[in-house]
Parts: structure tokens; C-alpha cells; sequence
């Protein structure tokens, strides 16, 4: 784990800190309705301060996050969306394993074999090893990236195969929709690389769970989240 995170020259307890910036990369909240959460508790916090906060610290809490631990039986879902940027078109590149966990997303101005083998590369870099399979839609980019950056790695293309990454554009949508779209695409690249790393943490494996279960691991990201903010008791 990286080194931990210092709260100095802020007059706010680390709590407090840590707890407005999961509330705004956890759920579809705006910078004001999380001041109003705030309110509710009694304390009194501006937006701008907690959107300082979530540029400051949710980076540093996301490095600090357990990240899952890669399998040669992994299956990676690849599949790009696009996200308008002052009237500019982005793609934001992402892969999901086959338990809709994400490992990486890029956002990138072309949708070509460049951009597709920057993202394979960067998988691989991340991973440490290629999966078993690929699994992408019918987009040629992906075909010719794989034969350069993994050639022995089998690959299936199909639209109706490629749910589980499609699925994973939907919680991204929504907090787009709240957050009435990004500003730069540097700052979309920093927002998702801490949203997907708490979406991780919290959101069970897509498999059948008691509700005991499902509480269980909710109980038990919280803690770890508290452990990556420095804030475990």
C-alpha cells in the first residue's frame, strides 16, 4: 500500500474529509447535495470545499485501495463509450473481468487501433498477465490491436457477448447525467480512476448472495475504505 495520507493544515477532522468524499464518489450525488448531507449533520461545509477535497484525496484514497488480484482465468470485456467534452467528442476506453469488476479505463480523442492498443498495453502493464479471453464488439480496432499487442490471446466478438462492459457504462451515465457532463478530459480521467476504484470496493460480485452476505461485504469495504482514508479507528 502506498504511504498513508496526511490531513495537514486542515482545519476539518479526517472524518469528516473522508466521509464527503466517499459520499460524492459513492453515490450520484452533486457537490451541493453532499454540502446539504453535511448540513444535515451539522457541519457546515461549502461545495467548492468538497470538490477541492474529492481532487486532493480521492486519488490518493484510490492508490490506497486493495485492488483485486489478477488470474490467467481472467475473461476481459473491452468496450468504449463516447462523452461529449465542450463540444468535443471523447472515448472513454474501458475493461471489465467477467465479474464486472473494472481494471482499467482510458479516455482517449480517437476510436481507432491506436487508441485500442494503448489501452491493451496499459491492461497488460496493470494485469501482469493476459487473460484467457477477449471479448469486444465487432469494432475492427479491437481485432487489430489484439493480433499486435497479444496475438496468442483468443478473441470473440459478438455484440450480445459483450453485455458485461456495456452494463458497465450505466453507473457512469448517471453520474454524468448529475454532474451535467465534465469540464476537460483530464479531469474526467481523474474523476473515473477514483469512481471505478470505489465502485470496486463496494459493489458485491455479480453472483447470487444471501442479503447477510451482501451487508457483510458492504461492512467490510467500509472498513477498508476507512483504512485507505487513514481514518481506521
Amino acid at each position: 500500500m502506498s504511504k498513508s495520507v496526511s490531513y495537514k493544515r486542515h482545519r476539518f477532522p479526517p472524518e469528516v474529509i473522508a466521509h464527503a468524499v466517499c459520499l460524492y464518489f459513492r453515490f450520484p450525488l452533486s457537490l451541493r447535495l453532499v454540502e446539504e448531507m453535511l448540513l444535515e449533520r451539522g457541519i457546515v461545509v461549502s461545495y467548492e470545499t468538497v470538490r477541492r477535497w474529492a481532487l486532493k484525496f480521492g486519488p490518493a484514497y484510490a492508490c490506497r485501495l486493495r485492488r483485486k488480484t489478477p488470474s490467467r482465468r481472467d475473461i476481459w470485456h473491452l468496450d468504449e463509450v463516447v462523452v461529449t467534452i465542450a463540444g468535443k467528442r471523447h472515448w472513454l476506453w474501458r475493461a471489465v473481468d467477467q465479474d464486472g469488476y473494472v481494471l482499467d479505463e482510458i479516455v482517449q480523442s480517437r476510436r481507432d487501433t491506436k487508441a485500442a492498443k494503448r489501452l491493451l498495453r496499459r491492461l497488460l502493464k496493470k494485469q501482469g498477465r493476459p487473460p484467457k479471453r477477449l471479448i469486444t464488439d465487432k469494432l475492427g480496432s479491437y481485432a487489430a490491436a489484439r493480433r499486435q499487442v497479444m496475438p496468442e490471446v483468443e478473441h470473440r466478438f459478438h455484440k450480445g457477448l459483450n453485455n458485461q462492459a456495456e452494463n458497465s457504462h450505466l453507473p457512469f451515465r448517471r453520474r454524468e447525467r448529475t454532474m451535467q457532463g465534465f469540464r476537460s478530459a483530464r479531469y474526467l480521467q481523474r474523476f473515473v480512476n477514483v469512481f471505478s476504484a470505489v465502485r470496486n470496493l463496494f459493489v458485491p460480485p455479480r453472483s447470487r448472495r444471501s442479503a447477510r452476505a451482501t451487508h457483510l461485504h458492504r461492512v467490510n469495504a467500509m472498513a477498508a475504505w476507512k483504512v485507505a482514508a487513514n481514518v481506521a479507528a
